[in-house]
C-alpha cells in the first residue's frame, strides 16, 4: 500500500474498531513480508518523512493519539503482558488453547490484546531492537512532542505516569504472590524473618512520591529507585528459597509455575524502573515494547507453558528414579549372580502368569474385561515379584537411565565421563542377567505347568488353534519387533506414572499423614501405622510403576482394539512364556516347523528392542532433568564408542577381580583417539 494513501486514512473521528485497524494496518506495512529487520526500518523511516511533508496530517495524528490514550490504558499493558491471567497452570493452558483457537478483535479497551494484533510475530521484535537513535528521536519528535499550541506539561507526564502505575500493579502481584499459603509456607525461615514482601508496597509508595514531587531524574527518585530494587532483589531471593522446599518434599507443578511468575514480574518491575529513569528514554521504550512483544509471542506457545513449568518436576521424577534404580545396577560379578538369582525367581513367577492369562482368555469375556482381566493378572504378579526383591527383565532400565545420568552432574569434573560409561556397561550387564535368568526359568516352568495339566486333565495350558495363534503373533517378519518398541514405550511410562506418583506421595507428606493421624492411628494402632508408612515410602515407586504397567499391557491392545489398530505387546518373558506354552501343546513335532523357529527368533529380538527403548526415552529425559548440552553429549557418544571399540566384552561380562579397568578409564583417554576427538565440542 502506498504510505502516502496509509496517512490519509487516519480519522480521529473513526468508530472504535477503525482507529486500531488503522494502526494495524500501519504497523503490517513497517513490518512487511521479508521478514528483513533493516527494510523494516527503511520503511518506517519512509513513513516518518510522508508525515513530515503534510503538517495536516500530524494535527489529526495528535487528535487521534488523544482519543487512544483516554480510550485505553497504557499502565496494564506495561504490567501485564505476556504474563498468565491465572495463576494456576491448568487455567493457564485452557487459556492458552482458547487465544490460538479463537480469533481476536480490534473493538477492544484492552491494550493487551490489542496489543498481540499490532504486533504478532516475532518479525516485530527484531525491527523494534533494529531501530536507531535517530529514527527512534525523530519517532518521538514527530509523534508525541507537545505541539507549539499545547502548555507545557509541568510534573510527571503520561508516559511517567503510566510507567509508576505499571510499577504499582507489578509490585502488587509480586506482593499478593509473596503472601500466598502455598508460597510463604514453603519459605525458609530466615527469609520470612526478613519480611521483605511486607516492606515491598512501602518502598513502591516513596518512589512514587518522589517522582510526583521532584521529577524522575532527581536525587531522591535515585535513592529510592535504588531501594526498591534492591527489595525487589530480596524478594526474589526470598522465593527462591522454596525450590529448597520442593527439593526436599516434592515438586509441584502449580508452584513453579507461580514462581517463575514471581520471577519474571521481578524482571519486568526493574525494566519499567529502567524505563523511567533512562537517560535515552525513545530507546529505553523501544527496548522495551520490543520485550514486550518477545514476551507476547513466548507466552502464546503451549509448548513453552509445559517445558517452563514442568522441567523441575521432570528432575525431581528423574531423581527419584534414579533413587529406585540404583539397586537394579550389578558392578561386580557378585552382584551379577545375585541378579541371576532374582531374575529366575521372576521368571518362575512370570511362568504362573502365563498360566493364568490362557486361563482368563477361555473365560470369554467382551474385549475390555478380557484386557482388564489380563492387566489385573500382570499388575498382581508384578507387585507379587516386587515384594519378594525378585526382578522382571526389561522393566529396570526406565528407572537406572536416570540413576546413570546422576553421574553427569560434575560433568566438567575428571572422570565423569567414565563413570558413566563405566554405568552404561553395568546395566547391559544387569539387562543382560534379567534376561537369561527371566527367559531360563519361564520356560520350564510354563513346561512343567503344561505338562502337569495334560497329566491330570488331558489337556495342554492352550489348545492347538491358539498355539498356531501365538507363533503366527510372534513371527520375526511381522509386526513384532513394532509391538516390542510399544511395549518399551509402556515400560518408560510406568517408569514416569511411578516418579509422579511418588513425587505426589512426598509433596502431600502422605507418610506423615498415615503415621500420625489420628484417624489412622485409631484404626490401625500407632505401631502397625508406623509400620505402613514406612513401607508405603519405601515402596510406593515400585508399586506404582507394576501396578500402572501391569494395567497398561493388559488395556492398551483392548483399547487400540475399539480404534481397529490391532496393536499388542510384546514383553521378552511374557512372550517366551507363551511361545513355551504353545510348543507343550503342539508337541515335538513344532521343532521341525520353521513358524516355530521364527517365533524363537521373534523372542530374541523382542528382549533388546524392550530394552533399547525405554532405556533411551529415559536417558532423554533424565538429560534433559541434568540439563546436559549437546557439547557435551558428543563427549558421552565418543566415549561410548571408544568403549565399544577397545572393551567390548565389558557390555557382556562382569569384571574379574583385580583385573585392569578398560583402555579409556579416564576422560583423558579420548584424545588418543583421533576419530573421537573430532565430535567432541566441550
Amino acid at each position: 500500500m502506498d504510505p502516502v494513501r496509509l496517512l490519509d486514512r487516519l480519522d480521529p473521528g473513526a468508530p472504535l474498531a477503525e482507529r486500531h485497524l488503522w494502526l494495524i494496518e500501519v504497523l503490517q506495512w513497517v513490518r512487511g513480508t521479508d521478514g528483513d529487520a533493516r527494510a523494516s526500518v527503511a520503511r518506517l523511516q519512509v513513513l516518518l518523512d510522508t508525515a513530515q511533508a503534510r503538517p495536516g496530517w500530524v494535527r489529526r495524528w495528535r487528535a487521534w493519539w488523544r482519543r487512544f490514550t483516554d480510550t485505553v490504558d497504557l499502565a496494564p499493558l506495561l504490567a501485564d503482558h505476556g504474563f498468565a491471567p491465572r495463576t494456576a497452570f491448568l487455567s493457564e493452558f485452557g487459556h492458552r488453547v482458547r487465544k490460538k483457537l479463537l480469533p481476536g478483535t480490534p473493538e477492544t479497551t484492552d491494550l493487551g490484546a490489542l496489543f498481540d494484533l499490532l504486533l504478532p510475530t516475532a518479525d516485530d521484535v527484531r525491527w523494534l531492537r533494529a531501530l536507531d537513535s535517530q529514527t527512534l528521536h525523530r519517532l518521538h519528535a514527530l509523534l508525541f512532542s507537545p505541539s507549539p499550541d499545547e502548555p507545557a506539561a509541568t510534573g510527571a507526564g503520561l508516559w511517567e505516569r503510566s510507567l509508576l502505575d505499571a510499577l504499582v500493579f507489578c509490585v502488587g502481584q509480586i506482593t499478593a504472590t509473596g503472601y500466598a499459603a502455598e508460597i510463604r509456607v514453603r519459605m525458609s525461615e530466615a527469609a520470612k524473618s526478613e519480611r521483605t514482601f511486607h516492606q515491598l508496597p512501602v518502598d513502591m509508595e516513596d518512589l512514587r512520591d518522589a517522582v510526583l514531587a521532584h521529577g524522575v531524574h532527581s536525587a531522591e527518585v535515585q535513592a529510592a529507585a535504588t531501594h526498591l530494587r534492591t527489595q525487589l532483589d530480596a524478594c526474589r531471593h526470598a522465593a527462591y528459597s522454596v525450590y529448597t522446599h520442593l527439593d526436599a518434599h516434592g515438586v509441584s507443578v502449580g508452584i513453579v509455575f507461580r514462581l517463575r511468575q514471581l520471577r519474571e514480574r521481578v524482571l519486568r518491575a526493574k525494566s519499567l524502573l529502567d524505563c523511567l529513569q533512562s537517560a535515552q528514554p525513545e530507546r529505553a521504550t523501544a527496548a522495551l515494547l520490543a520485550d514486550l512483544a518477545q514476551m507476547g509471542h513466548d507466552n502464546r506457545s503451549l509448548r513453552a507453558l509445559i517445558a517452563s513449568s514442568s522441567h523441575l518436576t521432570a528432575a525431581k521424577v528423574a531423581e527419584r528414579s534414579a533413587e529406585s534404580g540404583e539397586h537394579y545396577i550389578t558392578r561386580d560379578a557378585a552382584e551379577y549372580r545375585q541378579m541371576l538369582g532374582k531374575a529366575a525367581g521372576g521368571g518362575a513367577l512370570i511362568g504362573i502368569t502365563t498360566w493364568v492369562k490362557f486361563a482368563l482368555y477361555g473365560l470369554g469375556l467382551s474385549l475390555f474385561w478380557n484386557g482388564f482381566a489380563a492387566g489385573l493378572n500382570y499388575a498382581f504378579f508384578f507387585v507379587l515379584v516386587q515384594l519378594l526383591h525378585w526382578t522382571v527383565a526389561t522393566k529396570q532400565p526406565a528407572v537406572t537411565a536416570p540413576a546413570m545420568v546422576a553421574k553427569l552432574r560434575d560433568i566438567r569434573q575428571p572422570g565423569a565421563v567414565r563413570r558413566f560409561v563405566d554405568e552404561v556397561a553395568n546395566l547391559l550387564r544387569s539387562q543382560i542377567a534379567a534376561i537369561l535368568g527371566n527367559v531360563g526359568l519361564v520356560i520350564p516352568v510354563v513346561m512343567l505347568i503344561s505338562g502337569l495339566l495334560s497329566a491330570f486333565t488331558g489337556a495342554s495350558m492352550i489348545d492347538a488353534e491358539k498355539a498356531q495363534h501365538v507363533l503366527h503373533d510372534m513371527q520375526l517378519l511381522g509386526p513384532t519387533a513394532l509391538f516390542a518398541a510399544l511395549t518399551g514405550v509402556l515400560l518408560f511410562s510406568s517408569s514416569i506414572i511411578a516418579g509422579w506418583v511418588e513425587n505426589w506421595f512426598v509433596f502431600h507428606r502422605l507418610d506423615s499423614a498415615i503415621r500420625h493421624n489420628p484417624r489412622t492411628t485409631r484404626w490401625l494402632g500407632r505401631a502397625r501405622a508406623d509400620r505402613w508408612a514406612g513401607f508405603l515410602r519405601r515402596n510406593i515407586s515400585g508399586l506404582a510403576a507394576n501396578i500402572s504397567l501391569g494395567l497398561m499391557l493388559g488395556i492398551v491392545p483392548a483399547f487400540a482394539e475399539f480404534f481397529g489398530l490391532g496393536l499388542q505387546v510384546r514383553h521378552v518373558t511374557l512372550s517366551a512364556g507363551q511361545v513355551a506354552a504353545a510348543a507343550m501343546s503342539l508337541g515335538g513335532d513344532v521343532l521341525r516347523e520353521p513358524a516355530f523357529w521364527s517365533a524363537v527368533a521373534g523372542v530374541a529380538v523382542v528382549g533388546p528392542i524392550n530394552l533399547a527403548v525405554s532405556f533411551y526415552l529415559a536417558f532423554r529425559l533424565a538429560l534433559k532433568a541434568q540439563a546436559i548440552n549437546d557439547a557435551h553429549r558428543s563427549r558421552i557418544y565418543a566415549a561410548l564408542r571408544h568403549r565399544l571399540r577397545h572393551a567390548p566384552l565389558s557390555f557382556l561380562l562382569p569384571p574379574r577381580p583385580g583385573a585392569e579397568p578398560p583402555p579409556d578409564a579416564s576422560d583423558d583417554g579420548l584424545s588418543a583417539d583421533a576419530p573421537d576427538t573430532e565430535t567432541t565440542r566441550g
